[in-house]
């Protein structure tokens, strides 16, 4: 186990009707003027802004509003926010919705008060020094951003998709009612289930020795999606379920499973390639690659794929614990492979390329992947 420093700031209410409380917690973590963030109308159908405005309103807490969030969410987007909140003297904002929307209010309370441009964050010119204050009310489980400092932002010139991390945008509270999420589409919440697996896998898979802890607390939040998500996707207002999925995705991604660990990243790595060209829904992708990947790195460490298959599965083959995966995936209704997604093999190499700077940089720890692997599995996955 290596060395590790672990923090969750993020104050978490969560359960049924958690987000009546939102004007007192923005005014006591946010200031008194704030961003409202989100995204296209699915929180004004369902009453969820005007519940959140007159709270914030009771509160004492005055609202800018910015709509238009987009999935894979855009770099032009968070520049007009960025200059919304400048000449509002908005102190903090707040975001509605799910990964999309808080990557969002993320990239925007980043680079409020930087001098530059804020796409510097996200390819290595600068690192976030400070950020306006943030917090959110989560409507779709997945990303797991409302409690960590990752943000990913797409850049409409060149179809970049790009990640930023800082601890200065890490949310200081996140409200979490999972009856907000009985709404979603079986699709989405499919996607989003596939995120939260994709995020634990990341890290389960390592090159670190003597992380069993770790390791059993990864098989425990995969099992438990695996139990919890088809009964979701029945009975969507089955709060119990509800309940179960969204804390795991909070728990997948809040830093909690990494301790002591390196993980890999390189599915997410391509897959941020095929989502900036090609605007798929991330965890759909996802669910595409991970299959693959899991095949094509085999047998750098059988074991530890066997140790996957028997305690996740309860089954005793390497290839059978990733055959169980594929087949889950299939049997929530998302695809399988790329050509499903509208994607073939004419741009295999110019994503590869761009996922490894053309060729200068290899993507992922448990198998550094180059161009030509990269290739390879977008083959197996096609």
């Amino acid at each position: 186990m290596q060395n590790f420093v672990f923090s969750a700031p993020t104050q978490i209410f969560f359960g049924r009707g958690t987000e009546e409380g939102v004007g007192e917690a923005a005014k006591k973590q946010l200031g008194e003027k704030v961003l409202l963030h989100y995204g296209q109308s699915s929180i004004i159908k369902s009453g969820l802004k005007d519940r959140v405005c007159r709270s914030l309103r009771d509160a004492g807490v005055e609202v800018v509003e910015l709509g238009g969030v987009l999935p894979n969410p855009r770099l032009q987007l968070v520049r007009e926010g960025i200059e919304l909140c400048r000449s509002q003297g908005v102190q903090g904002v707040l975001a509605i919705g799910g990964g999309s929307v808080i990557d969002s209010a993320k990239a925007m309370a980043m680079g409020v008060g930087y001098q530059g441009d804020v796409w510097d964050f996200f390819v290595g010119k600068a690192m976030a020094q400070r950020a306006l204050p943030l917090g959110v009310v989560l409507t779709i489980p997945a990303s797991g951003s409302e409690a960590g400092g990752g943000t990913v932002l797409t850049n409409e010139d060149g179809h970049l998709k790009r990640l930023a991390w800082s601890e200065h945008v890490i949310p200081r509270f996140a409200i979490m009612n999972p009856e907000l999420t009985f709404t979603l589409p079986a699709y989405q919440t499919a996607c989003g289930g596939a995120d939260i697996i994709a995020h634990v896998l990341e890290r389960y898979f390592t090159n670190v020795r003597e992380v069993d802890l770790t390791d059993r607390l990864c098989e425990a939040v995969l099992r438990s999606v695996i139990v919890h998500l088809p009964v979701v996707l029945e009975e969507p207002e089955n709060y119990g379920a509800r309940a179960e999925i969204m804390w795991a995705g909070t728990v997948a991604h809040n830093g909690f499973l990494d301790v002591g660990r390196l993980g890999d990243w390189a599915c997410h790595s391509i897959e941020h390639e095929l989502s900036g060209l090609y605007d798929v829904p991330h965890g759909a992708g996802l669910a595409v690659l991970l299959p693959a990947w899991m095949r094509y790195v085999l047998e750098h460490d059988r074991e530890r794929f066997q140790q996957f298959a028997k305690r996740v599965w309860q089954l005793d083959k390497a290839e059978e614990g990733i055959q169980a995966l594929a087949g889950f995936f299939r049997r929530l209704n998302l695809p399988g492979r790329l050509s499903e997604l509208g994607i073939d093999d004419a741009r295999f190499l110019e994503l590869a390329r761009k996922c490894t700077g053309n060729g200068t940089l290899k993507v992922g720890n448990f198998v550094p992947l180059d161009t030509e692997d990269i290739v390879a599995i977008l083959e197996m996955a096609k």
